[in-house]
């Protein structure tokens, strides 16, 4: 099980400091990550890095506020179902 919590946060980390990275390359005027890269991110369980990168650099922030928070609740909802079931059993991670 800490394995399973040790991947959530590290992508977690990840998703925010792409978000921050997208941020800074649109400012700069260079060549910015594509969206499929970054709701990919999302998807994949970077969605509470991706909803405090949006507050903290207010990336995206009019586009996509309700679907963040949409996919935020649901991979929460997984995540604590997974820790309920997983602590009853002998599974290591």
């Amino acid at each position: 099980m800490k394995g399973l919590v040790f991947l959530f946060v590290l992508l977690n980390l990840v998703t925010f400091a792409v978000f921050g990275y997208d941020k800074f390359l649109a400012r700069t005027n260079r060549p910015r990550i594509s969206e499929k890269t970054l709701l990919g991110l999302v998807l994949l369980g970077g969605s509470a890095g991706a909803v405090f990168a949006q507050k903290i650099f207010r990336h995206k922030s009019r586009k996509y506020r309700h679907l963040f928070w949409i996919i935020l609740v649901v991979q929460f909802v997984t995540f604590e179902a997974l820790w309920f079931y997983a602590r009853g059993t002998s599974l290591t991670f």
